[in-house]
């Protein structure tokens, strides 16, 4: 049986995506397209199509099996647009309220049903490159999907300790910047340095470690465990829902590898024990000629 909890949330599950890039034509599109301000129409290209039957797979398919139907929280974990960055030509528009508009097209309906569910929406503010200084165009577009505001009143926190399933379950960090490298031999470094760093920074104040930390920026799922007296901790990346830019093609380690899409739920089960399950899609590379 599971273990009563205090006044904190019962919901047992926490669902978790990112780096969505909405409004670049690599990033996540709806099928049906979306208008644009100027009263043009983009429509999907056949690779965002695909995108888009991921995230449908993802949502309509594995999710609920993944937290076996109950009701879970959301967290979108930064990169919700793609913004207008590093002199790039591959956004739709190069106005945010067009690319909050795809946004809130491709999102909201997951946060709604999220809510229906009784769960809570909590978003979290990726890259300054993307979504604007201080993250003030991540901040207008989960202030308009509902978000729940931290105690300084921000839509798009910074960073999130949430506690899954109750007193007793997991309790779980999320931002979204972790380092990278070049070198697919070293891709977990950063992450278990991550955690490493997380226990440290803990024991030096006396504070409860976290049990999963979750981090995204990298487009790529990874994932570390070490032992604990509680029986595990965890370090996990997200993977992503866009597509290999011309930016990644020139960097040593990215350019070789292709993007992994998908998402996780970190779940509180009925014997009183967390895990991490993880929805990982991958494109085929370019055909030979």
């Amino acid at each position: 049986m599971a273990r009563k909890s205090g006044t904190r949330s019962h919901i047992r599950n926490l669902v978790v995506f990112s780096d969505t890039h909405s409004g670049c034509r690599l990033g996540l599109y709806p099928a049906m397209g979306i208008g644009l301000d100027d009263g043009g129409f983009y429509v999907p290209s056949e690779f965002q199509q695909k995108v888009w039957a991921f995230w449908r797979e993802f949502w309509d398919v594995w999710m609920p099996e993944a937290t076996n139907g109950e009701p879970y929280d959301l967290v979108h974990n930064g990169d919700a647009i793609d913004g207008v960055h590093h002199n790039s030509t591959t956004q739709i528009s190069h106005n945010t309220k067009d690319q909050k508009k795809i946004a809130m097209a491709a999102i909201k309906p997951e946060v709604d049903r999220c809510l229906k569910t009784g769960g809570t929406y909590f978003h979290i503010r990726g890259t300054e490159a993307h979504v604007g200084k201080s993250g003030v165009y991540e901040e207008e577009l989960a202030e308009e999907l509902g978000a729940k505001p931290n105690q300084q009143g921000q839509y798009a926190r910074y960073d999130l300790w949430k506690r899954v399933g109750g007193e007793q379950g997991p309790l779980v960090h999320l931002l979204h910047h972790i380092g990278t490298t070049s070198s697919s031999a070293r891709e977990t470094s950063a992450v278990n340095a991550e955690l490493a760093a997380e226990f440290n920074e803990a024991a030096q104040w006396g504070r409860v470690p976290p049990d999963i930390i979750v981090r995204s920026h990298r487009h790529r799922y990874s994932a570390i465990e070490l032992p604990t007296k509680r029986g595990r901790a965890t370090a996990v990346v997200t993977p992503c829902w866009q597509g290999k830019t011309p930016f990644a093609w020139k960097i040593a380690g990215a350019r070789l590898t292709e993007p992994q899409f998908g998402g996780l739920v970190i779940r509180y089960n009925d014997e009183g024990v967390f895990y991490v399950r993880s929805f990982v899609k991958s494109m085929d590379r370019s055909p030979e000629e």
